[in-house]
């Protein structure tokens, strides 16, 4: 490949919203931390964010290439074709910010990492700790689950106890509650925590 077929501007802003499944560029700047006044200069002068584009393909798993230069295809063919990368599935990826979810696109697994008893699952991120979450289990038992509490989103360790009530645990905090009190949204398949 030659650099002089990179594709910056408007052309690669637009198929990075595209991969994303974003409709605005604010989208794209909340995602990343950029103002609208960076991304516009990259169209002015039609600039190529090459930090932006490779994070975009790693977070999406959408061809590099194609990102780049506009040629080839949206999904990579070592992604989607045969052999040991067949078994990539996309999840949702979300945000935990502020007891509040956000939407940030998708999230790349090896689908040997998942098994067929999920319904919905999902990649969470808060901080240094990720998850992925069953987002069609909302029937709260015994362990870590994805709590709306009060309005406020959090992962919490749950215990059932007698009397349909429910021990709930985060960090150095607990409490007791009926289950009525809080709202499952997912139970927790896979904790991922960052170490670095």
């Amino acid at each position: 490949m030659q650099l002089d077929e990179l594709e910056g501007g408007k052309a690669v802003l637009s198929r990075m919203l595209q991969a994303y499944g974003f409709s605005m560029q604010k989208e794209l700047g909340d995602l990343y931390g950029l103002s609208s006044g960076t991304i516009s200069t990259w169209v002015r002068r039609d600039y190529f964010p090459g930090d932006v584009v490779v994070a975009c393909a790693l977070d999406t798993g959408v061809s590099l290439r194609w990102l780049a230069t506009g040629k080839g295809t949206m999904q990579d063919p070592a992604v989607t074709g045969t052999g040991a990368t067949q078994g990539v599935r996309q999840l949702r990826k979300l945000r935990l910010r502020g007891g509040a979810l956000e939407d940030e696109g998708l999230w790349t697994a090896d689908s040997s990492l998942l098994d067929d008893s999920l319904a919905d699952p999902a990649y969470i991120v808060k901080g240094n700790d990720s998850w992925i979450i069953d987002m069609g289990s909302t029937h709260p038992g015994n362990g870590r689950w994805l709590l709306d509490i009060d309005g406020d989103v959090d992962v919490y360790d749950v215990a059932r106890i007698p009397g349909n009530r429910l021990k709930v645990t985060r960090q150095d905090s607990h409490f007791e509650c009926s289950v009525d009190d809080v709202s499952a949204l997912g139970q927790v398949f896979i904790t991922l925590d960052r170490n670095l």
